[in-house]
């Protein structure tokens, strides 16, 4: 099987079923040993009527029990053998779907941390989370036919022939049923596809939309519009719902053949053989080898039904997943090497000049705004950003990731230990682990866990408060110490206590070097060397807090509240989703 550490192997994307055939040949031992066993399994079952028969019909029937003894101990090997190899197949396509599964999970991440930031304006979240959680089982599902479909195949031929030599009639029979089910069911595969797929895409749609219900929940009550989302998600879910029953509705026509069929067949082979039997053109141990091939070939029919039912799913995931593997990422065109002295960043767009070693703070009546100039100053977005003079764009990318971070207040926290959840794939010792811990006002979440830094955290920080998520998010960002951060919102989930402290801390940890952080809290604004007013996008007023307080209305209706009852109710509000440790009043925002 696959090892973690193990290149998977570049990917075929040039089709949903080119894709199959790669997940399959990069494992072609395993795929032969799945589909010599399946076939030995099936062959093995197929040689049970034959040695029933010669039982009874020269034990039985001849009255020998010397033979009757001698196929019976046969018959009792045959199958003890068919079980060992049963358990072998079972074994052995396991782990056939498994590699799938690693593998394909490997390609797309592998695929997902090329992209990076270009990821999530490519690919919608409910796009990601449907391949995640439920195309890749898909794909492994279909790999079934390497193994059961193989032999299902091989004891079809099988035993077509050995009814060959009992009656010709029958074997013609066996050999024409085939095709007659592959006539009735194809068509119902094929619409299966069709349906599949328009319910993968609708799946994905709406699972995104749950995520940004989730994430703006409390955004789309006080703008009184909860209601309305909640109208048009009840009725996109109901869409969801009526096109997963016509899918359902196939998948039954598709299931019922796969059983109904096969014993309708079984039906018309044994009143012919029985018909035959009674005149005397078939002995009894005929009649019963006959049934009993017949009846062997019920699975495998069976097995034909379901792989085509399993692969119809696995090509509409596989194309899936290959629409997001032909996701590239941005061009990197940067030639021009980066400035050697920290240097002024500019956006143009804004109007934002950042200057080296100090701290710069954005403050606009829309987030949105100061997190778009972000995106901009570490070149998330194309842009005219400029870096000592150099625009961004023209510099390599690795430079600028190597000088420039971005610290989101919603980036991904990773499974593992604190200490390796903010250290990343650098050593970081205790002492600059203390040191970031506290610039983040984040000692009393090191001192809540049973074993400190070397505590497990789980993914996403679940098993922390949205604050000390938050704080884990700073730690993380001040352990890299860049030369240029840039921190989106970095306490907006804070009570006041807690954000005055972090505020204080962050400006010392980061004396004489470059920091912008976005916010419009008077805490961490008076903080800052310079404060931009930014309306619509653009640098309507620049200064200190103080200075922009006493001449600028609308930075100081925007961060100072004129109506300090709406401010206090609004904090009160807010208090609720964040992290509530500290008892301090929220009311101290507004003064």
């Amino acid at each position: 099987m696959i090892d973690a550490y193990e290149d998977p192997g570049t990917p075929d994307r040039r089709g949903g079923w080119r894709f199959l055939w790669w997940l399959v040949a990069r494992q072609p031992g395993r795929s032969l040993a799945g589909a010599l066993l399946g076939s030995a399994w099936m062959v093995l079952m197929a040689a049970a009527p034959y040695l029933l028969a010669r039982a009874v019909d020269d034990g039985l029937v001849a009255g020998d029990p010397g033979r009757l003894a001698w196929w019976t101990a046969v018959l009792f090997l045959v199958g003890a053998a068919g079980a060992w190899v049963s358990i072998m197949r079972h074994r052995t396509m396991t782990r056939v779907r498994m590699d799938a599964n690693f593998r394909t999970v490997k390609v797309v991440v592998g695929h997902a941390v090329r992209l990076g930031a270009a990821l999530e304006r490519r690919a919608g979240a409910g796009e990601i989370v449907t391949v995640g959680v439920g195309d890749v089982q898909t794909i492994a599902y279909a790999l079934t036919v390497v193994g059961p479909g193989v032999g299902a195949v091989v004891v079809y031929v099988v035993v077509a022939v050995v009814l060959l030599s009992i009656s010709p009639l029958l074997a013609a029979v066996v050999l024409l049923g085939m095709p007659v089910i592959a006539l009735v069911a194809g068509p119902l595969t094929v619409r299966l596809q069709k349906e599949e797929t328009e319910y993968r895409e609708r799946q994905g749609v709406l699972t995104a939309r749950i995520g940004d219900l989730a994430g703006g929940l409390r955004v789309l009550n006080g703008l009184g519009g909860k209601g309305l989302f909640a109208d048009a998600f009840r009725q996109d879910s109901q869409r969801l719902r009526a096109q997963g029953y016509r899918v359902g509705a196939v998948a039954s026509w598709v299931q019922a053949l796969g059983i109904g069929l096969p014993t309708l067949f079984l039906a018309v082979v044994t009143w012919l053989a029985a018909r035959m039997a009674a005149q005397g053109e078939l002995t009894v141990g005929e009649l019963v080898a006959v049934y009993g091939y017949v009846a062997v070939l019920v699975g495998p029919v069976a097995f034909f039904l379901e792989m085509g039912y399993q692969l119809s799913r696995g090509v509409v995931a596989a194309r899936r997943v290959v629409a997001l593997l032909r996701l590239e990422p941005e061009p990197d065109t940067g030639t021009r090497p980066a400035p050697a002295q920290p240097s002024a960043l500019v956006d143009p767009d804004s109007g934002v000049r950042v200057a080296p070693g100090r701290l710069t703070a954005l403050a606009g009546a829309l987030p949105a705004d100061a997190a778009a100039v972000i995106d901009r100053l570490g070149r998330f977005t194309p842009s005219a950003a400029t870096w000592g003079g150099v625009r961004l764009d023209a510099v390599p990318s690795a430079e600028v990731r190597a000088r420039i971070l971005v610290c989101d207040n919603e980036a991904d926290l990773f499974a593992g230990t604190l200490r390796e959840t903010v250290a990343g794939h650098q050593e970081r010792d205790d002492a600059a682990l203390r040191r970031a811990v506290r610039a983040a006002a984040a000692e009393d979440i090191v001192q809540g866990l049973p074993d400190g830094p070397d505590s497990a955290v789980s993914a996403q920080g679940r098993s922390l408060s949205g604050g000390q998520r938050q704080r884990v998010r700073l730690v993380r960002a001040l352990l890299a110490d860049p030369e240029v951060l840039l921190a989106v919102e970095p306490t907006s989930a804070l009570d006041a206590h807690t954000e005055a402290t972090v505020a204080h801390r962050l400006r010392a940890a980061r004396a004489g070097r470059t920091t912008v952080v976005t916010t419009t809290s008077p805490l961490v604004l008076d903080r800052a060397d310079t404060v931009y007013y930014l309306v619509d996008g653009k640098v309507a007023a620049g200064g200190s807090h103080r200075g922009l307080l006493a001449y600028e209305p609308g930075y100081r209706a925007l961060v100072a509240r004129d109506n300090d009852a709406e401010a206090v109710e609004d904090a009160k509000d807010t208090r609720d989703g964040k992290d509530t440790e500290d008892t301090e009043d929220t009311e101290e925002v507004v003064r």
